[in-house]
């Protein structure tokens, strides 16, 4: 069995459970193909029964389903994402994560290559899973959240109140929705008093250092090829400069680079995100945008998390 086999085994039979009759829509584009197959390989061994929807190329970007696409995913127990990472796909991708929980539980996997299937996908989430509890437990009701790295960042917010989750790869409750590779606890922090700046590394797969500037929860000033690019496909909607989701990554294999669904989990970073709050937060949008920060200090209520980049508490 090659390692892809082995990981594509793992997210289908530990991860999302798939179940003898259950209906598993695959939706891949041709880069992605080789995954896809394993992908169906699995969830056929398992006794499902699996659609493969190829994404072609000639039809991208794609900003919303057919309506035969919207029959397929709402009668999917299981919707499984891969496809390559695109701007102008986010609203398509927000429908299916939305549409996908509803109808079942969906597996997001945008720019998954082979190589983070076969480094990150198959292992042991135990420990991922006990250090994102112990974090979890240490921010959660913090009413002072406070980052800052040596690039500039600096942004004070609270968490009070709002609800936490622990990435650790298991997808197999109905109206659940993840990502492989895992490892990531995230929430969304309080819109009102979120105010400060954030110097980030990478945006939504776009390499090159940015800034945002928030007031209230709000984006108001930014600069960065990256953040401009993110700010052009938002337009006019306001919903899309909201803060959505503060994250940090718990994932020891994972690594900083141009992947967003990689970067992301790379233990001791955090990202926030604009846009969609995923129910955590007050905001509702199409939107969802990524913003890496890496050499982080975090500290909540005077406790200090994160230092440079070093995960600390004990």
């Amino acid at each position: 069995m090659t390692k892809l086999s082995k990981a594509a085994k793992r997210a289908v039979e530990q991860a999302l459970k798939i179940k003898k009759n259950e209906k598993v829509l695959l939706v891949t584009d041709e880069q992605k193909l080789p995954i896809a197959k394993e992908f169906a390989r699995w969830a056929d061994n398992r006794g499902a029964e699996t659609t493969t929807y190829l994404m072609t190329e000639p039809l991208r970007p794609i900003s919303k389903p057919t309506s035969l696409f919207m029959q397929m995913i709402k009668k999917a127990d299981v919707t499984i994402y891969m496809l390559e990472s695109r701007i102008e796909e986010k609203s398509f991708r927000g429908y299916m994560v939305k549409e996908g929980a509803r109808a079942g539980r969906i597996l997001m996997m945008p720019g998954i290559t082979t190589s983070m299937m076969e480094r990150l996908v198959d292992v042991d989430y135990s420990g991922m899973a006990r250090l994102g509890e112990k974090i979890m437990k240490t921010l959660r009701n913090c009413e002072q959240v406070h980052v800052t790295n040596p690039h500039g960042t600096d942004i004070t917010f609270s968490v009070k109140g709002r609800d936490w989750e622990n990435d650790k790869g298991n997808i197999s409750a109905k109206g659940s929705h993840g990502n492989l590779p895992a490892g990531e606890v995230y929430t969304a922090p309080v819109e009102k008093g979120f105010t400060g700046k954030i110097v980030l590394s990478l945006i939504d797969d776009k390499i090159g250092r940015g800034t945002l500037i928030f007031k209230d929860g709000t984006l108001v000033e930014w600069k960065g090829k990256g953040v401009n690019q993110i700010i052009k496909n938002i337009g006019k909607d306001p919903t899309g400069r909201i803060i959505g989701e503060f994250g940090i990554g718990t994932n020891r294999g994972a690594k900083i680079c141009k992947n967003m669904l990689e970067a992301e989990k790379a233990f001791g970073t955090v990202h926030f995100a604009i846009g969609d709050s995923y129910g955590m937060g007050k905001n509702k949008s199409s939107h969802h945008y990524d913003a890496l920060v890496e050499k982080v200090t975090l500290v909540a209520n005077g406790k200090t998390i994160l230092k440079n980049g070093r995960i600390v508490i004990k």
